[in-house]
């Protein structure tokens, strides 16, 4: 039963994250790209000023503020996408599939800029004043396809709430507890349960408020070790850097326990885990995007096109460099363990060209 179990999740897999889907969800960023005049390259130094200046008299036009509303998106990807997207990607793709995400989050941040944009412009208030958005209303009230806003809704709620919005952390997190400090898994749970309910049922200020502190605080912490690890390694990041580029367009060989990788399977794991990371185009961002505070849709959808390129642009990147300078990519291990490995071995000791 568990085996046919194990062969029905791989079915649907595959179906979801298979190349009609991916073409679709790159094909839009590459689309939003040129209609918006390369918008993601163009005005990133202008996004990246306005999470540090704030908007004038906007106190009744949203719940939080724009920068509580980025990191409210981005404690949904930065971590587990990081962390058990990238190395997923890299067991299955090889170094190549780095090169992959990098492409998926160029193109997606134009789609991340329109998809919150779009949540600002036709965002509404609730009976109790709060600030409610997201592709269910934009969907509804810009597109005029209420069936489509109902059938994002309901896949949302049924299924992407328990699937990929919530089994992979809370999995990355108890195994993560487990191989690093060797507490249970259900000692983890148990707590991690306890904790996202004291701050979920604040709602929407409570969660960004949390969100704000926690994620600035964790993602510091996780640049500067992949920064020491890229010290210890210098000599070896312009053979890493050329490990991932040739890798994405030749396959990777096997090594070690990696059973090899073809070009087409380095772009499937590539496109599909920056889409993971991210979630460009998934309409989970453009949620908390809603309920900014502030006047201009436009400068919201900046402010949330950042979040890709800090996701994946920078962090991811500095994840994989790790995987590839301390040769865990071709280790037979996975997830959270391979990650582990890498900052256990980086963080100790230089291994020169490596890669």
């Amino acid at each position: 039963m568990n085996y046919s179990l194990h062969n029905l999740l791989e079915i649907i897999d595959n179906l979801v994250w298979g190349p009609p889907l991916l073409l679709l969800l790159v094909g839009t960023g590459v689309y939003f790209t040129f209609r918006l005049g390369a918008i993601q390259f163009l005005k990133l130094p202008l996004a990246l000023t306005y999470l540090f200046t704030k908007e004038k008299n906007v106190k009744d036009k949203g719940d939080v503020s724009s920068f509580a509303a980025l990191c409210t998106a981005l404690s949904a990807t930065i971590g587990t996408g990081n962390i058990v997207g990238l190395t997923t990607a890299r067991k299955l793709g090889g170094p190549g599939a780095l090169f992959w995400m990098w492409m998926a989050a160029l193109f997606g941040m134009a789609t991340k800029y329109a998809e919150c944009l779009l949540a600002v412009k036709y965002r509404e208030q609730d009976a109790n004043g709060n600030m409610l958005g997201g592709p269910m209303l934009y969907l509804e009230k810009g597109a005029g396809q209420k069936w489509l806003a109902r059938l994002f809704a309901f896949f949302t709620i049924g299924v992407a709430c328990f699937g990929i919005g919530t089994f992979p952390q809370v999995n990355a997190i108890v195994d993560a507890g487990h191989i690093a400090f060797n507490i249970p898994h259900e000692v983890t749970a148990i707590v991690l349960t306890l904790l996202v309910a004291a701050v979920t049922i604040g709602g929407i200020k409570s969660i960004a408020g949390m969100a704000s502190k926690i994620i600035p605080t964790m993602t510091v912490i996780y640049v500067t070790a992949c920064v020491v690890i890229l010290f210890n390694n210098a000599s070896a990041i312009p053979s890493a850097m050329s490990l991932i580029v040739n890798s994405a367009f030749t396959g990777a060989a096997a090594t070690g326990g990696f059973v090899g990788a073809t070009i087409m399977l380095a772009i499937q794991s590539g496109v599909a885990r920056g889409v993971f990371s991210n979630e460009s185009g998934l309409g989970s961002a453009p949620m908390a995007a809603a309920s900014a505070q502030t006047n201009s849709c436009v400068r919201q959808g900046l402010i949330s096109m950042v979040g890709t390129f800090l996701d994946t642009i920078v962090i991811c990147s500095m994840t994989g460099l790790a995987l590839v300078l301390t040769g865990v990519w071709s280790m037979d291990i996975e997830g959270a363990r391979m990650t582990t490995e890498a900052f256990s071995l980086g963080l100790n000791q230089s291994y020169g060209p490596m890669v």
